[in-house]
């Protein structure tokens, strides 16, 4: 160690004028970058003091938000990631916070099985995180009066998928927290859809990204382990996998339902309770002539698929885009890939999961059954969880949630449909 240092040492004295070039650069690049970050954090608190100023009558109540947070997120970062950036702007701004953390994986399921009434509610956390959370809120009792409640998002996972579709988006992490946090404050909100997944025996799990299945996120799932070869890693994933085999063709059946119209946006309006008279007239009516309720039968059309991978999603990657119908998104990749285009394509699916090519089979529908081989069929990804493979039904479920959306991301969607 001694020998060392004097090495150390001597190496400086020797080359003098480099070492204090180098230490010049150091210090005026470590003041810079700590410059830039409390510009941006600073910026951002002082907008939501401005939120905090805003006067409230005597009888009006503070707001409440409770906020789960997972501190595993972010390779453990997210908690110290929450209390620098996001907690101060909701403290400035006169939210009274509670704060839930997770200690384990599944637990924010739980959570929300016995969480009470707020005012809204903030995930803070990635896409696991936030899965956890609706599938524990829709498995309440009193979903239906639950679900009503404002959602926010704070992105502090290695996968932010719903955040594009609700912030602006940067590469710098302070700011994409501290303004997806005021997008909570400015009170916008936009509907989302749900997919509900069902198994034959399991509680069924809800996604707001989708499902996917087959040979490209089998090998997303490998990319990791070739970290050494750096930007090269991806292309290698794939190409290693078709050395492994080829082709990588999956079976499956798939049934499903043609989509519904999607009723129109009215404004939720108490209708006037009728007269008396009339109440008991028709009260006696359907006493004596009881009504036929004209049931269609259910219209399943089905396909057997051969295919490389088939993803199911919801359509809220623009949520602002009008639609006349309500509908889930079927994708099914083709099986006749070179191994040159299953590396293009899988490259592609990397950047964005819910990408398809122009071979693809797409099909709109309210509700499918996706049927798999009972052995081998491996696993699936529902939101980029895990979850074993296995035959499902998939539920749509239109606009069921809310979430708060920056109004800046909300014209940019705009612009992007026209």
């Amino acid at each position: 160690m001694y020998f060392r240092t004097v090495f150390v040492f001597g190496t400086l004295r020797n080359h003098w004028k480099k070492s204090t070039v180098a230490a010049c650069a150091l210090s005026y690049g470590g003041h810079w970058l700590y410059g830039k970050h409390w510009c941006v954090a600073f910026s951002f608190r002082l907008n939501g003091m401005e939120y905090g100023r805003q006067q409230i009558s005597p009888q009006e109540q503070l707001r409440k938000a409770t906020v789960i947070l997972n501190p595993a997120a972010c390779s453990g970062k997210a908690n110290t990631l929450f209390e620098k950036n996001a907690a101060p702007i909701l403290h400035l701004a006169g939210v009274e916070v509670t704060l839930v953390k997770t200690d384990y994986e599944g637990q924010a399921k739980k959570l929300m099985e016995l969480m009470e009434q707020t005012d809204m509610l903030i995930v803070a956390g990635g896409d696991g995180t936030l899965q956890e959370v609706i599938t524990g809120l829709l498995r309440r009792a009193d979903q239906e009066s639950f679900s009503k409640t404002p959602i926010g998002f704070i992105p502090l996972g290695s996968h932010n998928s719903l955040s594009e579709s609700l912030h602006i988006l940067s590469d710098n992490q302070v700011k994409h927290i501290t303004s997806a946090t005021l997008s909570i404050l400015q009170g916008e909100t936009v509907p989302l859809d749900v997919l509900q997944i069902k198994g034959e025996k399991d509680q069924p799990v809800f996604a707001l990204i989708g499902l996917r299945w087959g040979a490209f996120r089998d090998v997303a799932a490998t990319i990791k382990k070739y970290w050494y070869l750096g930007p090269l890693k991806t292309k290698a994933a794939h190409w290693f996998s078709t050395l492994r085999e080829w082709p990588q063709v999956r079976e499956a059946s798939v049934s499903y339902l043609a989509p519904t119209l999607r009723p129109p946006d009215l404004p939720e309006q108490k209708p006037q309770r009728p007269h008396l008279m009339y109440r008991i007239a028709h009260r006696l009516k359907n006493y004596w002539y009881p009504p036929i309720p004209a049931e269609e039968p259910e219209r399943w059309n089905e396909r057997m698929l051969s295919t490389l991978e088939l993803s199911i999603h919801t359509q809220n990657k623009n949520p602002v885009q009008t639609r006349t119908d309500d509908s889930l998104l079927v994708c099914v990749e083709p099986d006749s890939f070179s191994v040159g285009e299953f590396i293009t394509v899988g490259e592609k699916k990397m950047e964005d999961a819910t990408a398809f090519t122009r071979k693809s089979l797409k099909l709109e529908a309210s509700a499918c059954q996706l049927n798999l081989p009972e052995e081998g069929a491996g696993f699936y990804n529902i939101d980029n969880e895990e979850y074993e493979a296995m035959s499902v039904e998939v539920k749509l479920l239109p606009r069921k949630l809310h979430f708060f959306c920056s109004a800046e991301r909300r014209e940019q969607l705009l612009t992007q449909v026209q």
